[in-house]
């Protein structure tokens, strides 16, 4: 009988998300969203992500946000049986990822060399703060210790005010390098017909995020401004009422922003007719923009520019849910969660022709599928009584 995940992309792939947190879990939710089908593993203690803080009674909300799409059931990992319950998953799965510290998998009896003799087709992913190997390795990472660590913050604020990127822009951006790589090593599998052990830190990705200031040339002195922001130019700026981003970095985006702003002479003559020109002179043009600006509100100027200038009035995040763009696009899909109850949130981000969207499924609770992956693992009913009484899984 055909399924939705049949004609999917990753349609029977099978992953096994050992992972916490945002950036593992979250990879993991977007191979789910390609068609793959994730199990979630966790300890009897759960994710941690689990307990954060949220106004939802049920569930953390951030739990439910990068935990979409997945199966979820308890394996205590440090138990014999548990172990057993886990290599015989490892057999039939086509990925495990994992964000577990170097030294921890060994210790686990989960790292490669172990399992891939299990199954030599396996990809096996490790999401790690700073890479496999260094001074750094057995350190536990966090999106905001990176941030500080690798200069985001002083890029987003100053040497002298460094600020945090608040989202976890680091984790969702190593999020994405998880499924990426998984998704080419898998393409690599058809050709060799073997799996392979992959590494993507939060350290790579947080330098990734600055691929554009990451660049020293060899006479060129350390302690340089690297900001990428135009001058202030492009950026938000008050209105009458509410702020409003602007970018103008085009010649033909300059003129009409100028034009409709009613300050056409700042778009003659040369002076100031490429961006780093306009940044040197940014003193100039800034107050006569913002006083320009003043003249309508947000909205109105996001109206007025359409798509002759690229704008954004600022709002709150509630106020995507009924932005017509997100809900043609079906960006947000409604779920239905056995504790929390019914909630909108994220799917469907990646349209693939001829491909039908994979259906809502909320993040499971602790332990939800446990005695339904060890069924089709081939567990009868007494083994699998016998493992819950154990705790080897609940």
């Amino acid at each position: 009988m055909a399924t939705l995940h049949d004609n999917a992309p990753l349609g029977g792939i099978r992953v096994l998300d050992l992972s916490a947190y945002i950036a593992g879990p979250y990879g993991c939710a977007l191979l789910a969203d390609m068609g793959a089908e994730v199990i979630k593993i966790e300890s009897p203690e759960g994710d941690n992500l689990r307990r954060y803080p949220s106004t939802l009674q049920a569930e953390s909300r951030a739990f439910l946000g990068v935990n979409r799409g997945k199966k979820g059931m308890v394996i205590d990992l440090k138990s014999a049986a548990g172990l057993a319950v886990f290599q015989r998953l490892t057999q039939s799965a086509d990925v495990l990822v994992h964000n577990f510290r170097p030294a921890v998998p060994k210790r686990l009896k989960i790292d490669y060399e172990t399992l891939e003799k299990l199954n030599p087709r396996l990809i096996y992913c490790a999401m790690t703060g700073y890479g496999a190997s260094g001074p750094l390795a057995d350190k536990a990472g966090y999106d905001q210790v990176l941030q500080a660590m690798s200069g985001i913050c002083t890029s987003q604020g100053s040497a002298e005010q460094p600020q945090i990127v608040y989202g976890s822009a680091v984790d969702f951006y190593a999020a994405s390098m998880v499924s990426n790589a998984v998704s080419a090593a898998l393409f690599q599998r058809e050709r060799t017909k073997y799996g392979r052990e992959i590494s993507v830190s939060l350290l790579g990705s947080a330098l990734a995020m600055q691929a554009a200031r990451m660049v020293f040339a060899e006479n060129e002195p350390r302690h340089i401004e690297r900001d990428m922001r135009s001058g202030g130019i492009t950026g938000i700026h008050p209105t009458r009422q509410g702020f409003l981003y602007l970018s103008a970095n085009t010649p033909h985006f300059w003129k009409s922003l100028c034009t409709l702003t009613g300050v056409p002479q700042l778009a003659e003559g040369e002076r100031y007719d490429s961006v780093r020109k306009r940044a040197e002179h940014a003193e100039e043009i800034v107050p006569l923009l913002r006083a320009a600006l003043l003249q309508r509100t947000a909205l109105e100027w996001e109206e007025l520019f359409g798509s002759a200038v690229p704008c954004a009035a600022v709002r709150r995040p509630e106020d995507i849910i009924d932005n017509p763009q997100v809900q043609e696009q079906a960006y947000l899909a409604d779920f239905e969660h056995p504790t929390v109850g019914r909630y909108k949130g994220v799917a469907n981000l990646i349209k693939f022709q001829g491909c039908d969207p994979m259906p809502p499924v909320p993040g499971p609770r602790l332990g939800q599928h446990t005695r339904e992956i060890l069924d089709q693992a081939g567990y009868g009913s007494d083994e699998i009584d016998a493992l819950f009484e154990q705790k080897a899984v609940a």
